[in-house]
């Protein structure tokens, strides 16, 4: 049984070895000079690998098409992974969130697992060498790269998507797929900071333990506690990103986000904060107490929004005016104007219909032999690990199904 998979990134690698290891000759094309190059900026070069939790858990953290990928998970689970890097010689560790890094913070060290596993099960791996083509002219497959023609009995696309195409997602796979007459649904990027109506003076600002939530008309569709940050462009951080995932296929200007500052407080005690605060220093003026209350960077925006002026003494603020601060203090709106591109993004939503593909072995339904894995696929989740964890398992699965069906 001869395989070739093409795209040499986390999916690709773990197709490759899953092959090999089932007894398949297996050649691994990577239009890079190196395997795993997106893998080794993820993580922010940490490497978030998987998340140590259940399946169920994974599955609560997938946004798009979750039910797709429960076969992929049972042949290769969260846990199987770590047993799997690790006995390839890279120890790994948990951290908040249950988030699974290698313990030397260096994701090469994943890479080099990888290489070694590849190694072992003695996979022929083509590196700069770029697939251009993908045919089935009769029984087999004949695939046209930069340098010659190949011939194979399968064929994993892993492609990736169109996040970070300097590492060389630059879409080929939706090609691919595209031309053997398979869906690819809209492409959206995510988790991905998002363009906002925000004074340029606030990018760098992080603000810790507040809370985010979003609204379509009146329902809420997504509020979370935790971080996020000011860009100059809008904002992005660990709320944000997750808030994309969300959002990014619906209509910007219908999504209505805040910020509640004060998430512990509730709004007659933010009052009652800021009558203690006015009476304490009634003489200073609305811009000096504020810094009791929020980052001084923040003041000028806030206020602003609560209509109030930076220099108007405490005493001379109205029962209206305080109660607009509080209400700005638990409700501080941002007006978003549209997403970071596909360059900023994590992952990308959208791909190859998951409806075509049998979940049971990520065939193709409409053409035999022929294989999908990883980001091409759409499915994603959150951030924490999940969307590696999706990469290796129906990664496995293809390789392993491929080499062992008929």
């Amino acid at each position: 049984m001869r395989i070739a998979v093409v795209g040499g990134g986390a999916s690709g690698m773990m197709a490759a070895y899953a092959a090999a290891k089932n007894g398949a000759e297996v050649v691994l094309f990577e239009r890079n000079e190196k395997l795993g190059k997106k893998l080794f900026i993820s993580g922010k070069g940490r490497c978030n690998l998987t998340n140590d939790s259940s399946s169920d858990v994974h599955m609560s953290n997938v946004l798009t098409n979750p039910r797709f990928l429960y076969s992929a998970y049972e042949a290769l689970s969260p846990d199987s992974l770590k047993k799997l890097v690790i006995s390839a010689g890279t120890p790994l560790k948990t951290e908040r969130g249950a988030r699974v890094f290698p313990v030397s913070d260096k994701s090469s060290d994943v890479i080099r697992a990888f290489k070694n596993m590849l190694s072992e099960e003695n996979v022929s791996v083509r590196l700069s060498e770029r697939v251009l083509s993908i045919v089935k002219p009769r029984g087999s497959f004949s695939i046209q790269t930069e340098k010659q023609t190949y011939s194979f009995d399968k064929v994993i696309v892993c492609t990736g998507g169109f996040t970070y195409q300097a590492t060389g997602s630059t879409g080929d796979g939706y090609s691919f797929a595209s031309s053997f007459g398979h869906t690819v649904t809209p492409l959206y990027p995510s988790l991905v900071g998002l363009k906002a109506d925000v004074p340029t003076e606030l990018a760098g600002l992080s603000l810790k333990n507040v809370t985010l939530t979003a609204s379509e008309g009146k329902k809420i569709i997504f509020s979370e506690f935790g971080e996020m940050l000011f860009t100059h462009s809008g904002v992005s951080g660990p709320l944000v990103l997750s808030l994309s995932g969300y959002i990014n296929k619906k209509e910007i200007n219908a999504i209505s986000v805040c910020i509640d500052l004060k998430p512990a407080l509730s709004l007659d005690e933010v009052n009652a904060r800021l009558i203690r605060e006015f009476s304490a220093a009634p003489n200073k003026t609305v811009r000096n107490v504020s810094t009791n209350l929020m980052p001084k960077s923040l003041v000028s925006f806030v206020l602003s929004k609560a209509n109030i002026s930076l220099e108007a003494p405490c005493h001379s603020v109205t029962r209206e005016q305080r109660s607009a601060f509080a209400s700005v203090l638990k409700k501080l709106p941002i007006a978003l104007l549209g997403f970071e591109d596909f360059n900023g993004a994590i992952v990308t939503s959208g791909g190859v219909k998951t409806s075509e593909i049998n979940p049971k072995d990520m065939q193709s339904k409409l053409v035999s032999g022929l294989y999908f894995a990883g980001e091409l696929l759409d499915v994603d989740a959150l951030t924490g690990g999940f969307n590696l964890q999706i990469a290796f398992s129906t990664g496995y699965l293809a390789g392993a199904s491929a080499a062992t069906a008929c």
